[in-house]
């Protein structure tokens, strides 16, 4: 049976909140270490391992046994953008409406384990959000520029593809005239490219493989060819019988040439001065995150759990791979991919009700479908008028 809307925005809000409690314990860490010192994380009930620092070491947060962190709140936020504005978003709505949610508007967040305004809790990357829209007055659409290039759009933007259902070059748009307003370059594409990903994963009887090769037709530039190198490792390994460990080290092999971190993603002091071409504009250059958790949802066929562990297994930022992994392979599937232990944890340890979240969110979005639709009705009608062919 082909899953509902609704029930595919239920599972994609889960696959982003479970994706992102997987992963926060051990975000930062390489596959090694988390080989080392964990085995293989596949509950949410897996301690941080920062837990054990004193809190200054850890700036004052916590995490694990099911926190969520900034992606999935920033996710949150975009949702209730659109509840307020009824309507489909532009760089002016990252200048008023997130400037609103990150800065003015006080939640629960629970790293911090208080009431607080989001921005208290965001990196440097999203605080530029309020820095270049409120503090210095920009042209919206020049928002993202200056900005350190990173994932930081790309891991909340999947509400986009929601409300651009089944129609992924229009999510790709919507999305980049939106974040323009935070990233700019490879960023940028990253959170056009995931928005289309998601909205393709709505088309009913869509498969995994069907949803890479809708990306690969609309990415652009070091994106495209990072997602199309890691789609061939993976089609290539599949079945294979390689052990997580060498799929690891085949995707990553694969990325370099496009991101050139690796496992060095901790910043530091003695990185100060340090040349480097990473987080800056490129044409050439991709985020990791998106690529490599499409690769992993190619190599396990989709399935929902299988590649959201292995992704956030594979080391360094674990929570954002996690998190795309699961919005696109939970709109994929629908609400039969919901572990309802999971669930009950993911609530209660964050002060959330998911379902009640996506279910409103389903309401909003299906009113702006309900007019994109008439609109292309009167399209129709008013070239029937004018005689085309």
């Amino acid at each position: 049976m082909t899953p509902s809307f609704q029930s595919r925005i239920r599972a994609m809000l889960y696959g982003i909140a479970l994706g992102d409690a997987l992963g926060a314990p051990v975000e930062k860490l390489s596959a090694a270490q988390i080989r080392a010192r964990y085995g293989r994380v596949t509950s949410v009930m897996t301690r941080w391992h920062k837990m054990d620092l004193p809190p200054e070491q850890r700036n004052h947060r916590v995490r694990g046994d099911g926190i969520i962190t900034d992606d999935t709140m920033m996710t949150l936020a975009l949702m209730d953008i659109y509840a307020d504005t009824g309507r489909h978003l532009d760089a002016w709505d990252m200048a008023d409406g997130m400037v609103k949610q990150i800065a003015w508007t006080p939640r629960w967040v629970p790293e911090l384990q208080r009431e607080a305004m989001l921005i208290d809790r965001l990196f440097y990357p999203e605080k530029w959000i309020f820095q270049r829209h409120q503090l210095s007055n920009c042209d919206p659409r020049q928002g993202g520029i200056g900005n350190m290039v990173n994932c930081g759009a790309a891991m909340y933007i999947a509400p986009i593809g929601v409300a651009n259902a089944a129609n992924p070059r229009a999510a790709y748009d919507e999305a980049i005239a939106f974040a323009a307003g935070h990233q700019e370059s490879y960023g940028l594409e990253a959170a056009g490219v995931t928005a289309a990903a998601v909205a393709a994963a709505f088309v009913p009887g869509k498969t995994i493989e069907g949803v890479v090769e809708t990306v690969l037709g609309l990415a652009k530039d070091g994106t495209r060819d990072a997602i199309a190198e890691i789609a061939d490792v993976a089609n290539r390994l599949r079945g294979s019988g390689a052990e997580h460990a060498e799929i690891c080290d085949a995707f990553h092999a694969a990325i370099a040439p496009f991101s050139v971190m690796g496992d060095d993603v901790n910043h530091m002091p003695e990185k100060v001065g340090r040349l480097t071409d990473a987080y800056r504009p490129s044409r050439l250059q991709a985020i990791e995150e998106l690529p490599l958790a499409l690769g992993f949802c190619l190599l396990n066929q989709g399935n929902f759990r299988t590649s959201i562990e292995d992704g956030i297994n594979s080391g360094r930022d674990t929570d954002s791979i996690g998190v795309m992994a699961g919005a696109i392979l939970g709109a994929l599937h629908g609400e039969a991919v919901i572990d309802a232990a999971d669930l009950a944890q993911l609530n209660s340890a964050n002060r959330l009700d998911l379902m009640n979240s996506a279910d409103a969110f389903a309401a909003t979005a299906s009113k702006i479908i309900a007019a994109d639709r008439a609109a292309a009705r009167a399209r129709e009608e008013a070239f029937a008028q004018l005689n085309l062919a």
